[in-house]
């Protein structure tokens, strides 16, 4: 169900494997036409894997996206264009791996919920500088 105005929200893209930085940029596309008017993105920035070991460092980012989605639609969304990228699951026996793309929610307008499979604010965005770093750059305080 679409709402009738607008609404901001932040999402938070990471990529360890594969062209990292084409495939942000494909996501960064993919959703613009799914999600909403990209109005804002930060820089990249390399990481190391955060949750897990791996040798393949992560590119991550933060946009700003203006929607008419609701959580659940963008949630919806997101998740599509996971699995379109290659994205299989989030966890493996509840254990991060690599992947080609995750697209987290940080934030949506000021709304706090905290559903099963949905939490806004993001749980753990507070615990990642690799969050809070593009997501600061991008941010409207």
């Amino acid at each position: 169900m679409q709402t009738d105005r607008s609404h901001m929200v932040y999402l938070g893209l990471g990529s360890n494997i594969g062209n990292r930085r084409q495939l942000i940029g494909e996501a960064v596309t993919r959703l613009g036409e799914r999600v909403g008017r990209v109005v804002r993105q930060s820089s990249l920035i390399e990481t190391e894997p955060w949750g897990f070991d791996s040798p393949n460092r992560f590119l991550n980012s933060c946009v700003a996206c203006r929607t008419a989605l609701t959580p659940h639609e963008v949630l919806a969304a997101t998740k599509q264009v996971e699995k379109e990228m290659g994205r299989m699951e989030k966890t493996k026996n509840g254990e991060y791996h690599d992947r080609t793309i995750d697209i987290d929610i940080l934030l949506y307008d000021d709304i706090r919920m905290d559903e099963p499979g949905l939490t806004i604010p993001h749980p753990r965005m507070q615990e990642r500088e690799f969050v809070m770093k593009p997501l600061r750059e991008i941010r409207d305080y």
